[in-house]
Parts: structure tokens; sequence; C-alpha cells
């Protein structure tokens, strides 16, 4: 659907759309969003990670690289395909409408989807699909199912501390474990379907309003998935199993320790020894959802930072070589077509220029960065997508009007001073300013988070890195985007030829 054109989008998760079950989800709020994306001119819409998200409800850290997150399954599409009664969902209609009290939300909607799964179990309107999408998600779905439960069985433990047989699977224990859960796993295997059937529903909906669907693939994927549990070999892992090495990053001016991340690292030549059938598959699941992946920290697929297992910060880490070449070359050559942006922020970003160059990805520049230099987005590549900020970022407003961690009062109001020279403005809002700066720039690709187009505070921040709590809850008002929103936002676009 997207050619090489000026166009421009939204970034908002499926979380922080507005509807009466405390948690956004793909039913009709998301349908109405897409018509708020149209009438705003706009051809994009980037969610995050729709996988089954961690502890803390990061949705960059998930059980499985392929399953998706149930939680984002809508009640109203239940109600309609038969699987819910209305009077099951009376005390589900108090919540928060801002934010996402987690602990309230969640256990009261799993109540209702497996009302559903039981439901859905003695109806024989969605057989024939149902067992079709087994079939054809076997290569995932099977081993998903089984994590989960012996998951369940283990109170959560990591997968590396459960009985040795269960650690290293053969068919045989395969086969037990299915018979004696068979109610069980086909319960996890019913709400997958449902996700991709409503989500089947929704890209169709974006299809036909222009609307590509932006996704977002992490990197690594947890220690404690269904993906490193069933294909250790794959991974650096010691023989019980457990991290010889672990992801993060290295000591820079915000962070002097530098991050642990804890994911386990890739043994790279595995993958290749199978022509990375494990990342093709997954980019190709992910394509059956969306029409445009962003790779997060795209630079550590050319050079990551790997630290010691026990190691408490990234200080005693160093610099190891990803695939490079040999794995964009199998993607570009397995896939058909595909369209990838690539986040490549941080230090490793020259290293990652010439993969980009070459398969011609799309890098990103984030505007609140860019007012560091004199010009900002000068001479920008026409091949880059800008965004104002991303869901790690302080809203527009909060960058502008609070000074940063490691800012001296007099650096803020010289980026203060900085910033309204180059919007020539006054003392008018920042955000309409900065969102028509980075629509009339060359790139040929603008995404903005819908926090910058509602210009709200830094109370509407999606994450902040390196914290666990309060993240990951904002949600928006459907009255919110107000006509007056939608105009501006049109107009703005227009003008700029992006639509």
């Amino acid at each position: 659907m997207i050619t090489n054109s000026r166009k421009s989008g939204i970034l908002c998760h499926i979380t922080s759309l507005p509807n009466s079950f405390g948690i956004g989800d793909i039913g009709p709020s998301a349908y109405h969003f897409i018509d708020d994306l149209k009438s705003m001119g706009q051809r994009l819409w980037q969610i995050l990670p729709t996988n089954p998200p961690d502890i803390y409800n990061c949705p960059y850290s998930s059980s499985s690289a392929f399953a998706n997150n149930p939680y984002l399954i809508s009640i109203e599409l239940l109600l309609d395909d038969g699987l819910l009664k209305s009077n099951e969902i009376i005390d589900s209609n108090n919540f928060d409408k801002s934010r996402i009290d987690f602990n309230s939300v969640l256990p009261i909607k799993e109540k209702l989807l497996f009302k559903a799964v039981s439901r859905f179990k003695t109806n024989n309107e969605f057989k024939i699909d149902f067992d079709q999408f087994c079939v054809d998600n076997n290569y995932w779905l099977d081993s998903f199912a089984i994590f989960q439960i012996l998951s369940k069985s283990y109170d959560g433990k990591v997968w590396n501390e459960w009985d040795d047989e269960y650690r290293n699977l053969d068919s045989d224990k395969i086969d037990t474990i299915n018979k004696r859960n068979l109610d069980d796993i086909e319960s996890i295997k019913i709400l997958q379907f449902l996700f991709a059937k409503q989500w089947s529903q929704l890209r169709n909906y974006a299809y036909q309003n222009g609307i590509s669907l932006v996704g977002d693939i992490p990197i690594y994927i947890g220690l404690n998935s269904a993906d490193v549990w069933m294909n250790s070999q794959l991974f650096k892992l010691d023989q019980d199993y457990r991290m010889e090495v672990k992801s993060g990053c290295p000591p820079d001016f915000f962070i002097s320790d530098g991050q642990v991340w804890g994911h386990p690292i890739y043994k790279w030549d595995s993958h290749k020894n199978s022509h990375y059938d494990w990342w093709i598959k997954r980019m190709d699941h992910l394509y059956k959802f969306v029409d445009i992946i962003r790779i997060d920290h795209f630079n550590g697929l050319i050079k990551y930072w790997e630290i010691p297992a026990n190691d408490k910060n990234g200080l005693n880490g160093q610099w190891s070589n990803g695939p490079g070449d040999d794995l964009f070359f199998e993607i570009f050559k397995q896939l058909d077509n595909p369209i990838i942006f690539a986040e490549d922020l941080g230090e490793a970003s020259l290293d990652a220029k010439p993969i980009r160059e070459k398969f011609k990805i799309p890098g990103m520049e984030i505007l609140q960065f860019s007012f560091e230099d004199s010009y900002p987005l000068k001479n920008i590549d026409k091949n880059t997508v800008i965004y104002t900020g991303t869901h790690d970022n302080d809203t527009i407003v909060g960058w502008f009007n609070q000074k940063g961690d490691n800012q001296t009062d007099e650096d803020f109001q010289r980026k203060h001073n900085h910033v309204k020279e180059v919007l020539q403005i006054n003392g008018e809002s920042i955000h309409w300013p900065i969102i028509n700066y980075a629509l009339n720039s060359d790139a040929n690709t603008t995404i903005f988070p819908l926090q910058d187009i509602l210009g709200l505070d830094s109370s509407a921040r999606m994450n902040t890195p390196g914290t666990i709590n309060k993240n990951w809850e904002w949600r928006f008002c459907e009255s919110q985007i107000t006509d007056d929103v939608k105009n501006q936002m049109l107009e703005l676009t227009r003008k700029s030829s992006r639509i």
C-alpha cells in the first residue's frame, strides 16, 4: 500500500485506546481511531509490540516472539460473536479512563475471556477456521501452549529451573503433556485464534481506509520464553541453560554505568547455519499482522554490547559483531518485499548505516535530540523516519517545559531559547510549531506520538527507561481528539504535501 512518497502517521499503542473495559483493545475504538487517522490525513498507524508483556506490563519483554497478548482482544466483538452475554460484563465499566490499573483490570478481563473460550468450545461456527489456524501456526503455537502450561505448574519459575525432563523436552514427553492438559492447551490456542480473527478484520478496515500498520519487533527475546526454551541452541547458554552473557548497552553521557537489559544473547553462528530460519519465521509471522516492521535496536544486528551474565551494570561489557549483511540478505531473499524501519539510535548507528543504505532501510531521527544541533534536520536524508519522540521519550510539551536530569539551569534556558528561535515562536504552545517543523522537513516519513498531537505534558509519558513503575499505563479519552485537533493536523499535513 505504501509507496516512497511523503507520508506521516501517528504512534499510539493499542492499550492506550479508549473504551469501558480498563485497557485499550482491537475493538470499536480501534476502528474509530482509524477513522480519526483518515480525517487527519494520516497514512500510518504505528503500534508497540502486541506480544504478551512481562510482569511489569512491558511489551518489549515477552514470553513469546510469536504469540499475541490476549488482553487486547475486544470484549465488544466477543459480544457480537455471541461468545459473551451483556449481563456478564456489567462489573467491567467502572475503570479509570485515563490510566490502566493493570492489577484491577486484568483479572476481570481474564474471567471474561475464559467465559468466551468456554462458550467457543461448544460452538461449531468457528471450528473449521480454528482448526486451520492451529495447522497454519503449529510451528510456534504448540510449543507456546505447552510452555504456558508448564510455566503455570512451576509457579512462573524460569524454565531452566524446571525438572530436567521438562527443560529439554522430547516428542514423547510433549505427547504426554498434550494428553494430560488437552482442555487447557486448547483454551490457550483459542485465545490466540480470537486475537488473530479480530486483528484480521481490523487490518482489512485499515487497508480500506488507506492506513498502513507499522508493527514493532524487539531485537531480543526474554530468557523465560517459549522461544528460548524450544530453541536453546540458538542462544549463548551454558550446559545448565543459564545465560553466559546478557544484553545491555555501554556507559554513555546519560548513564555512566551503562545499562543491563538482561536478555540472552544470540548464538549467531547457529542462526546462520539454519539460514536464519527463526528470524525469518518471526518476521514473516509479524507481516501477517502489519504492513511495515520497525526493528527496535536495529544497530544490535550489526554490533552489540554483551555483558557477563552475573554483572550488575554494563561497565565490563564488550562489543561483538552481529550477523549484518548475512541476515538481511536472507530476509530480502526469503520474504516478499519486506518494508522495514530501523531504530538506529545510539553509539553503533554509524556501523549500521552501510547496511541500511545497502538495503534501502530508513533510519530514525528524534526531533528532541536534533535540537542539539544549530539547524535541526538540515540536509537530512530523505530516506529517514522523523519522530518528535518515541514511547521512551518525554512528550514534546514535557521536554520543552522541564529541565532534564543532567541539565543546568543555563543549559535548559539555552535549549529553550534555541527551540523558540528555530521555530520562530514567542510564548505560544510548542506542539503545533514543532509538528509543523517536522512535517515540512525533507524526510519522506514523519510519525508523531498521539500525546504530542494532543499537546499533553509529562503526565502522559508512556515509558521512562530504567524504571518499572507507572509505565505503559497512559490512555487517551475519545473527547481529546476534537474537531479542532483533527482539522489542524489535516491542514498541516496537506500543506506539507504528505496526503
